[in-house]
């Protein structure tokens, strides 16, 4: 939505520099019809981004919630890398690992 505000200025910009360039050549005329188009267009596709905003924020509040709980989840299961780690630790410190019980 924030892209689309400087287009209407952009937009009013060209069209001074094709009416200077112009004179009165009848196609003006016609540009007007289309000029207004366009500001109607940019007009409905700000609004349309403005309504998707909130459900887009919501859609990454959902799948933040969602990659957090699957971390946790993996979190939680200790992989075999970080057991052997753990076991070597408790071995090198003297402390009771699990004896390489499985």
């Amino acid at each position: 939505m924030t892209l689309l505000g400087p287009v209407r200025a952009d937009l009013d910009a060209a069209r001074r520099g094709v009416v200077a360039g112009g004179g009165a050549l009848s196609a003006l005329a016609e540009l007007g019809v289309v000029r207004a188009s366009w500001e109607r267009r940019i007009d409905q596709a700000r609004g349309e981004c403005g309504s998707l905003a909130g459900n887009l924020r919501e859609a990454v509040r959902a799948q933040s919630r969602s990659n957090e709980a699957v971390k946790s989840g993996f979190d939680a299961v200790g992989t075999p890398a970080a057991v052997s780690a753990g076991t070597a630790a408790a071995a090198a410190s003297g402390t009771p690992g699990d004896g390489g019980a499985r």
